[in-house]
């Protein structure tokens, strides 16, 4: 790959320059976050950090990444559906891991009650990195997939304005109209839309289940206010609310404070720390419920580093697309290499190969929101702990991607520019819509990049370690 804006980033004056400029760009275009000390409120803000320039990506790559992100959304939608195959994944899993034993439990409530929803809707987003071939090509390969309150589908359709100034204040115009336009809150907007339509109910509401403290505010009114551009309002309620105002009528339609409800769009309830055991009783009264959630139970379920790591075995593509072999072909290109730790021959082997050579693994628990996998020593005294214990099963291991890293320059709240090598990840946004069997919408939406230091193993913009970014495509 070239290497990118190289000189430019060795004038110290002129980055700081740039970087004022940038950074009052980036507010006025409402790049924004609520501050770290007031998150719940938006009293003071701050801009949500992200790179002086936008970093050089194969269009290649990105081409690949949006061409395989509907048969990513088919393959979710299909695993959601397969009740016997989620039950044989997670069997070892959820003897361990006791928050998703906890979502199980609630999808085998809703199965034995029986399914009151009819529409489905998936707004996905499918994460990679540039892997650097070792003849020095580059490939794609997937990270991982996030089912529920996949983020900065707002903020990513504010930052190629930013990007496309600071071009032009170097006068750099051409380059400047290369970067791409993306919205992808539209897109989502137009998911939650349809599934709303397909409701059928004129009156009925959006209920976003949102964080007390939510930093990341801005991001989600971008796909509310997209919403009431069409007319559908939108309540935001925390589980709390739910459980205190929400009741189920005897045809289980969902009301709000008396209101009926259409679709629950969570943006909370990924990770253990979100659920008391009154948020668990208003998750099952949400899923019970005939109110299309995104995701539904099932669906937040297929996205777990279990489900991922199983899908990368011989055959169970085939099982779960059968008679599609383009579309597996497509799917299996982008994963990087995955193993079962459960209890086993297979397991141990793959435990013994992450001890003999750490670097080229990376530890992953059944967790969302970045900030949770194990790299390098921690790794191996994870494992080391691990090895003979059922609880490994909680856990899988993956093949280590590596990017090459490139320089850019950082820019973060209260933080002088620095200017550092790095890596990024891009990510792609899918829309489904299913009514009963019948697929109605299958698309991408917008992609979202993501840049952070090369020290930083893991973690994204909301964990604090990695910025907001846009492909340069080259």
């Amino acid at each position: 790959m070239a290497t990118g804006w190289g000189s430019l980033l060795q004038d110290e004056q002129q980055l700081e320059e740039l970087a004022r400029q940038a950074v009052d760009r980036a507010l006025a275009e409402g790049v924004l976050l609520r501050t770290a000390r007031e998150p719940s409120s938006s009293n003071v803000v701050s801009y949500a950090p992200f790179t002086l320039f936008p970093s050089l990506v194969p269009t290649a790559l990105l081409e690949q990444a949006y061409a395989v992100q509907m048969d990513f959304n088919l393959l979710v939608d299909a695993v959601s559906q397969d009740a016997a195959f989620l039950e044989q994944t997670l069997s070892s899993t959820i003897k361990r891991d006791d928050y998703t034993a906890r979502l199980f439990d609630i999808h085998k409530q809703v199965l034995k009650e029986g399914v009151a929803q009819t529409v489905f809707l998936g707004l996905n987003r499918s994460d990679y990195m540039f892997q650097h071939n070792t003849d020095g090509s580059p490939a794609l390969k997937q990270i991982e997939i996030n089912t529920i309150s996949a983020s900065f589908g707002g903020l990513a359709s504010r930052t190629p304005a930013v990007h496309r100034h600071v071009l032009n204040v170097l006068s750099k115009t051409k380059e400047a109209a290369k970067i791409l336009s993306n919205n992808p809150s539209k897109g989502l907007a137009l998911g939650i839309a349809k599934a709303w339509e397909l409701y059928g109910s004129a009156n009925a509401l959006v209920l976003l289940i949102a964080q007390e403290k939510e930093r990341n505010i801005f991001d989600q009114r971008a796909i509310e206010n997209e919403l009431l551009a069409k007319n559908i309002h939108v309540i935001r309620r925390r589980f709390e609310d739910v459980s205190e105002k929400g009741s189920l009528d005897q045809d289980r339609r969902l009301l709000m404070d008396g209101q009926e409800v259409a679709v629950v769009y969570f943006r909370d309830g990924y990770m253990p720390n979100q659920y008391s055991q009154q948020n668990w009783e208003a998750r099952l009264l949400l899923e019970r419920s005939c109110a299309v959630k995104c995701p539904d139970i099932a669906t937040q379920l297929a996205g777990t580093k279990k489900v991922q790591q199983e899908l990368s075995r011989v055959g169970v593509l085939e099982m779960l697309l059968p008679g599609q072999p383009e579309t597996v072909a497509r799917l299996r290109a982008t994963f990087a290499g995955l193993y079962s730790l459960d209890m086993g021959a297979e397991g141990d082997q793959a435990i013994a190969e992450a001890l003999a050579a750490p670097s080229r693994f990376v530890l992953k628990p059944q967790r969302e929101g970045g900030g949770n996998n194990l790299y390098g020593e921690e790794m191996v005294q994870a494992l080391q702990q691990l090895k003979d214990s059922e609880e490994r099963a909680s856990y899988i291991l993956m093949e280590k991607i590596e990017p090459e890293p490139f320089g850019n320059c950082l820019l973060r709240p209260g933080s002088p520019a620095q200017v550092v090598q790095c890596i990024s990840e891009l990510g792609i946004f899918g829309v489904y819509v299913r009514q009963g069997k019948t697929l109605v919408m299958n698309k991408h939406v917008g992609h979202l990049l993501r840049t952070k230091a090369i020290e930083h193993a893991d973690g994204g913009v909301a964990a604090g370690v990695a910025v907001l970014d846009n492909p340069y495509p080259v």
